[in-house]
């Protein structure tokens, strides 16, 4: 069959003849224009790190968040078209809201997870509608251990030890799949996940910030920012592994 998308690509409910969704693969290309996000799940502990490509020097540093706090101990990290992803942070807060107000409990992440997955798909499923062109990452950690969860932007959803997501996503899931992430502790993902950053990171991107949080057993299951002294030690050592690899190169 042809995967010539004319005539197939106007609606995203509707099928090509060898079974593709035109409109969902062009929403990916946004994920690819996007900085990378990776997700690490150790022993008691999940990193969220991403990779901020602000447009613009004038810009503070604040006005491009891409890491949000869904409730208190979840954490989310969208990729994608950031409109788009600031929506389904709100929806992700609405879903969260209102399971706390029929249960009187705060939502466990596998609930938060497949509510904003089938949100998500819908968008897929009607011709009035379009795809998001974001994915998430979700962190969160409870009496059973750390959890981390990603959703694609077709509304496809799984529990990951490490996944990675955006413009160098393909480099980034090559360095997670070298560590054991099961018996790592929380300093040592802190500084894989900013070492992994920095490995990726292209050098055309001058305006580089990196974002990092965390929730596990030492933040008493609360999704937080990495603490200052914290993030300095695990950038330092980042920059280091850096230069050692460019000098290695160079022989």
């Amino acid at each position: 069959m042809s995967s010539i998308a004319t005539g197939y690509d106007l609606l995203a409910s509707q099928f090509s003849p060898d079974g593709r969704i035109f409109q969902i693969e062009y929403a990916q290309k946004a994920l690819l224009k996007s900085g990378t996000a990776i997700g690490l799940r150790g022993k008691d502990c999940v990193v969220l790190a991403a990779e901020k490509l602000s447009p613009s020097k004038l810009y503070e540093s604040d006005a491009y968040r891409r890491i949000f706090t869904v409730v208190p101990h979840i954490g989310i990290i969208i990729t994608g078209f950031t409109p788009d992803g600031r929506h389904l942070v709100e929806t992700a807060k609405t879903e969260a809201a209102n399971y706390k107000n029929s249960y009187n409990h705060d939502i466990p992440l596998k609930h938060l997870k497949n509510r904003v997955a089938m949100y998500m798909h819908a968008y897929t499923c009607f011709g009035a509608l379009r795809p998001f062109g974001v994915s998430l990452i979700l962190a969160a950690c409870n009496s059973d251990g750390p959890e981390l969860a990603g959703i694609d932007l077709s509304g496809a959803s799984f529990n990951y030890f490490g996944y990675a997501v955006g413009k160098n996503q393909a480099a980034a899931k090559t360095e997670i799949e070298k560590l054991d992430l099961k018996n790592m502790e929380n300093w040592e993902l802190v500084k894989e996940a900013t070492r992994i950053m920095y490995m990726i990171h292209d050098d055309k991107d001058k305006n580089f910030e990196l974002e990092l949080s965390w929730v596990g057993k030492i933040t008493r299951g609360k999704h937080v920012n990495v603490p200052n002294q914290v993030f300095r030690e695990a950038q330092n050592y980042a920059i280091t592994a850096v230069e050692e690899r460019d000098s290695d190169e160079e022989l």
